[in-house]
């Protein structure tokens, strides 16, 4: 197959497909003798298991982990599982910390519609920048 022939069988454009190969997550293709990539039905199967990966946020370098592994001849699915485990955490603790800006954010919008040095011209001359931002808004 032709690179245009994969991209059109697994929706993944061409420049991806290179930027995959530049990557180490596509072996690089057989050339026909005038110099174009020659790909065989594996790559296809590859590239949907590539975006499977993506999909689960798993960045290159971890597919790439998981597909040497497998070229290695091994099964790599107690490393997948392993590396599951550490991206759910971190997609956890990600969850965590925009929850606590969420309330943050929530409470200087309070605080700016409440009122307050940005009501009257002397107030506002007294913040460097923004009242809003430099002032404790009541509660915290």
């Amino acid at each position: 197959m032709k690179i245009g022939e994969v991209a059109k069988l697994t929706g993944t454009n061409t420049k991806t497909i290179r930027f995959y190969e530049d990557a180490g997550v596509l072996p690089p293709p057989a050339r026909t003798p005038s110099g174009h990539r020659e790909y065989g039905p594996e790559t296809a199967d590859r590239l949907q298991f590539v975006r499977r990966c993506q999909a689960a946020g798993l960045s290159l370098r971890e597919v790439r982990q998981i597909l040497t592994v497998r070229d290695g001849g091994e099964a790599p699915c107690g490393h997948v599982r392993r590396m599951l485990g550490e991206r759910l955490d971190q997609v956890r603790a990600q969850i965590t910390e925009l929850v606590t800006l969420e309330a943050h954010l929530e409470t200087l919008i309070n605080h700016a519609e409440g009122g307050g040095p940005a009501d009257s011209d002397a107030d506002h001359d007294t913040a460097s920048v923004c009242w809003i931002l430099e002032t404790e808004p009541a509660g915290a």
